[in-house]
């Protein structure tokens, strides 16, 4: 689990709400139409942006890929590859036949390897498959970034609601003060929603999708080496810049050094 996202969100709750009971009252900061304009206003607008098949759907994958680490390590899928390399070098392509692989798309790949498939085909089939995977990702980090940007507006058309109502009773000096407090509110639920929870999340999905990418292409590139029978030394310069920390060293250079 990706830890680092519930602490922001509870630790930003946390000071806010801090800052409220030391400054007032939180009953204060409670205040029904207001969370009903903001919230209800933001989920009608984000039905009408996307499918209906796609919202539910979106946001279970935005939040899984917000509050999970990635299951598949560039490292792992790396050294698996320089394995499957130096195996391939040794028995052929027929010697991966029985060889566990957990990756799917690693898997499906040396399934086809093995199977006789061509480059080509390898490459376009597993491509395909990802290039598909990354667009269902992507669609989570659009609707989180929506909602960002959305919640703000209904925040001020909330404010603007209220303070209508409040210029409708100026004719009671004693109401001016409670209505403008509570036309305020909206603002204050829509810049939260936006800026605490839908926008940093966006981000974050951003991040991760693009490191996602990045191992799936990673993924492709070594089954199609692996493929061409590829010698160890080409797959490090070829796979190596895939990685976190780029080409690894030689472990034998770093032993003499």
């Amino acid at each position: 689990m990706d830890i680092a996202t519930l602490i922001g969100i509870i630790a930003g709750m946390g000071v806010i709400v801090g800052a409220i009971v030391m400054g007032g009252n939180l009953g204060a900061f409670v205040d029904v139409p207001s969370i009903m304009v903001v919230f209800g206003g933001t989920t009608a607008a984000t039905l009408i942006k996307f499918p209906m098949r796609d919202v539910m759907k979106s946001l279970k994958t935005g939040i899984s890929i917000a509050f999970k680490n990635p299951k598949e390590d560039p490292q792992s899928i790396y050294d698996k590859a320089m394995e499957l390399s130096a195996l391939v070098r040794k028995n052929g392509l027929l010697g991966l036949e029985s060889v566990e692989i957990e990756n799917e798309v690693m898997k499906r790949g040396i399934r086809m390897c093995v199977d006789g498939h061509n480059s080509d085909v390898i490459r376009s089939s597993i491509s395909s498959e990802v290039a598909k995977s990354i667009q269902r990702d992507e669609l989570g980090e659009v609707m989180f970034r929506g909602i960002g940007d959305t919640a703000p507006a209904f925040g001020m058309i909330g404010t603007l609601v209220g303070l209508v109502q409040m210029l409708a009773n100026l004719s009671d000096p004693d109401a001016i003060g409670p209505a403008m407090a509570i036309a305020m509110l909206t603002t204050f639920y829509g810049a939260v929603l936006a800026n605490l929870i839908a926008l940093p999340i966006a981000d974050k999905l951003a991040l991760k999708v693009e490191q996602l990418r990045n191992t799936k292409e990673l993924i492709v590139e070594s089954v199609v080496q692996i493929q061409a029978s590829q010698s160890p030394l080409v797959m490090k310069e070829i796979l190596g810049p895939y990685l976190p920390g780029g080409i690894p060293a030689d472990t034998d250079d770093e032993g003499s050094a």
